[in-house]
């Protein structure tokens, strides 16, 4: 046989080695699920709905007007069929409930699939709100995780691997692309505490870390994602040295951030860098019962099935990666083509904060009904009061207290949903007053709104003990009669 084709077939065969790793991958990726569709329940019509921020009746319909017949082909969600408020709550649940039945291995490849279309589905009704990195990669890692079922080929092992590659590199090289001097500085931790999306009581305690420290774990952080990722590629002892490093900055991103569930998710995609021999090291008991069946060639369906998805993966994402290496830009084909596989939620790019904010800028919602009495409507998870200690809520995902995080660069997408938020909740919409932790108006519309803004620092140690206070804030004015933060 011809060498190439050879290695070829080698793809394709059973990959018996990361059999327990894969099913470690399925366990957590069903509680991974779970927490992602849990977290949606309670929010999704508030933000979709009818009644909703951006109600996905008008976008589909937008879409069909726009697009005809080949608007599903864009927007590939179930929700053509029923956009109502019953069939996205129902879509939720019907997650937890795959997800739970993936755990306990109840028709699992059944489950995975309807995972992946439910998710890809909430993904699309849910528009910005759910176009983030993270939910990226749990489609594309739920897709894999379709062939995993029975056993992992060679090919899926790999492409694993090039997944975790491509999180962890591309984040990189974004953080160099963009110019921000606070990466090329190694100043960037020494903002990153205060400046996130959601900090936790973690985050104040690290943002008290010496400045030396701080910029210690820029330049760690940097290395985790320039030079460890190529250790995926390499013999066994490099990949387990990866996924050493790369579980440890997960965790310690954990310890002082709240970003959902895209940690986990990345802990969980190490489990391929360690194979069966390496895990029945670390984990130390018995797992008999999960090789109760030899493993066997893949059927030929499930062969051409996990190779047409590699292949549509890599054509997505390869001109990506190229792009951010050479900043040329693909042919328009190739990009029409990458932006049709990524709409089904495959060989996307990503760049984790390749951007870092240098100061906190918090907006506060207040309604008044006679013009003199202001009271405030309260987001669950904002900072708000400076005496609230901020909490850890991984893998929960508050979706609306993440996008006002983007408003006060009064740019869009975030500007644009941001009045939106105004024009509902000044129209008395319940299921967007719900999204708050307190409706100070008993679903009854104020006849005023205002906006204020103000600096948010985190408190020193020494203000801390003195005034129990984990803020210190400052008026800025009226919203948006400030000027835009940056970047």
């Amino acid at each position: 046989m011809n060498p190439t084709i050879k290695r070829l077939t080698a793809f394709f065969q059973s990959a018996a080695e990361y059999r327990l790793a894969s099913w470690w991958f399925l366990k957590i990726l069903a509680l991974i699920y779970f927490a992602a569709f849990l977290s949606l329940t309670g929010q999704i019509t508030g933000l979709v709905g009818a009644e909703g921020i951006l109600p996905l009746d008008t976008m589909l319909e937008d879409a069909s007007q726009r697009l005809g017949g080949n608007a599903w082909f864009y927007l590939p969600t179930l929700f053509w069929l029923n956009s109502g408020n019953s069939a996205l709550t129902a879509a939720t649940w019907l997650g937890c409930a795959f997800s739970t039945a993936l755990f306990f291995g109840i028709m699992p490849r059944l489950s995975l699939i309807a995972l992946f279309i439910l998710y890809l589905s909430l993904a699309k009704a849910g528009q910005i709100f759910l176009n983030f990195q993270w939910d990226y990669l749990l489609l594309e890692a739920g897709f894999l995780a379709i062939f995993l079922v029975g056993g992992p080929s060679r090919l899926i092992v790999f492409m694993f691997h090039w997944l975790l590659f491509r999180l962890r590199f591309m984040s990189g090289i974004g953080k160099l692309a963009s110019g921000d001097p606070t990466w090329s500085n190694l100043t960037a931790l020494n903002y990153y505490f205060e400046t996130q999306p959601l900090p936790h009581v973690g985050s104040w305690y690290a943002h008290q870390l010496p400045g030396w420290l701080l910029q210690t774990g820029t330049a760690l952080t940097l290395f985790s994602e320039l030079i460890v990722p190529f250790f995926i590629f390499l013999p066994r002892g490099w990949r387990v040295t990866a996924a050493a490093l790369t579980i440890g900055m997960q965790l310690l991103i954990i310890a002082t951030s709240n970003h959902n569930f895209i940690n986990l998710l990345t802990i969980a995609l190490c489990l391929f860098l360690l194979d069966d021999d390496c895990l029945k090291g670390i984990l130390r008991f018995r797992q008999e019962r999960i090789y109760r069946k030899p493993d066997s060639q893949p059927h030929w369906t499930k062969t051409l099935l996990s190779a047409t998805g590699a292949i549509l993966i890599l054509t997505s994402s390869m001109p990506l990666l190229f792009n951010m290496l050479t900043g040329i830009e693909p042919d328009w084909l190739t990009v029409q083509l990458s932006d049709r596989i990524r709409s089904f939620g495959l060989g996307n790019a990503y760049h984790i904060f390749q951007t870092m904010q240098t100061e906190r800028i918090e907006l506060i919602i207040e309604g008044s009904r006679d013009g003199k009495t202001w009271h405030s409507y309260a987001l669950p998870w904002q900072p708000g009061a400076p005496d609230r200690k901020p909490a850890f809520i991984v893998p929960h995902q508050p979706r609306l207290d993440w996008m006002m995080w983007f408003v006060p660069t009064q740019q869009p997408p975030g500007i644009y949903v941001f009045d939106r938020l105004i024009n509902r909740l000044a129209h008395g919409s319940t299921e967007v007053s719900a999204l708050f932790a307190t409706d100070p108006f008993g679903g009854n519309p104020p006849i005023y709104l205002r906006v204020l803004a103000y600096k948010y620092r985190f408190t020193t140690s020494a203000e801390q003990a003195e005034s129990g206070n984990w803020w210190h804030r400052e008026y800025l004015g009226l919203f948006p009669r400030i000027a835009p933060r940056t970047p």
